[in-house]
């Protein structure tokens, strides 16, 4: 029997075991299975054949890997550039004391709150070629030679795309600058001004780098969220025409169960986890140099 001291020391560990255990059943688990299916080639029906890197030099073959590897760039890149420059925008305008800013506050974060898969669904009627709202609206404005299939030229189906994903994280982005902009010392902007520092010294040099630990989150979760971008392409275009609209999830997706290769799904996977996992080190190493250097 333990005695009552010992039983004190263990009751934290006994509350943390149950979670414990259902995070390395469903988290840890499937992922270090996925690691060892990436090395099989495996229908999902029959038992795991094992082929060693087989999969992972098929795939570094693949033309269709590379298009969704530079499509998730490309997302990655409009991501960490367009949402970040709006959303301080619109930050910084709703962070002063102006008529209906609560009301516009709202407005601008209601896309996040509806789901990818009916953000999907609305856009590709805005983006309908014969009946959409933006070729109607570009026909009535005299511009009807801009007018196009959106979702079937494969020429701007990737930036179409895109931009829903844009325009549903440009509120999110707003709210982190708008919980950002609370912590910002006005005494030092206030200072500048005296010391005669312009408006864009005063935001480049004052501002910006008390906002730095805000943007670094903005950015990390921008990437992340660019590297496992699946709902949308999935209800817009389901990668086509012609996989030009392809990113890394959805090609996952489809190999592993649409056409049977879970190994080959699994290596994509992989693929994916280890290009965040960079960027999460990345993040957490700035973290906790900013922790030590305070």
């Amino acid at each position: 029997m333990l005695n009552a001291k010992t039983r004190y020391k263990l009751i934290p560990y006994a509350f943390l075991g149950i979670p414990v255990t259902i995070y390395f059943i469903w988290i840890i688990g499937p992922m270090l299975y996925s690691f060892y299916l990436s090395f099989t080639k495996w229908d999902g029906l029959t038992a795991p054949e094992f082929i060693g890197t087989k999969n992972y030099q098929m795939l570094f073959q693949d033309e269709v890997f590379y298009i969704s590897l530079f499509n998730n760039l490309e997302w990655i890149i409009l991501f960490m550039t367009i949402p970040i420059a709006l959303g301080l925008t619109l930050a910084m305008v709703l962070n002063r004391d102006i008529p209906g800013a609560k009301t516009f506050k709202a407005s601008f974060f209601l896309p996040m709150v509806l789901s990818l898969v009916v953000c999907g669904l609305v856009w590709s009627w805005l983006y309908s070629p014969h009946s959409g709202l933006i070729n109607e609206v570009l026909r009535r404005i005299g511009l009807g030679a801009l007018a196009t299939g959106w979702l079937s030229n494969p020429k701007v189906v990737m930036e179409a795309v895109i931009t829903v994903a844009i325009w549903r994280q440009v509120g999110y982005v707003m709210v982190l600058y708008l919980a950002g902009l609370q912590s910002v010392d006005q005494n030092l902007l206030d200072a500048a001004e005296v010391d005669g520092a312009s408006a864009l010294q005063r935001f480049f040099n004052v501002l910006m780098p008390q906002l730095a630990p805000v943007t670094v989150i903005v950015i990390v979760i921008s990437i992340i969220d660019s590297l496992r971008a699946f709902d949308l392409v999935s209800v817009m275009t389901r990668g086509g025409p012609y996989n030009q609209s392809s990113v890394l999830a959805n090609f996952m997706y489809i190999e592993a169960f649409n056409n049977y290769r879970m190994g080959y799904g699994a290596a994509i996977a992989v693929i994916i986890f280890i290009i965040s996992l960079l960027f999460i080190m990345f993040y957490l190493t700035r973290i906790a140099r900013e922790e030590t250097n305070a």
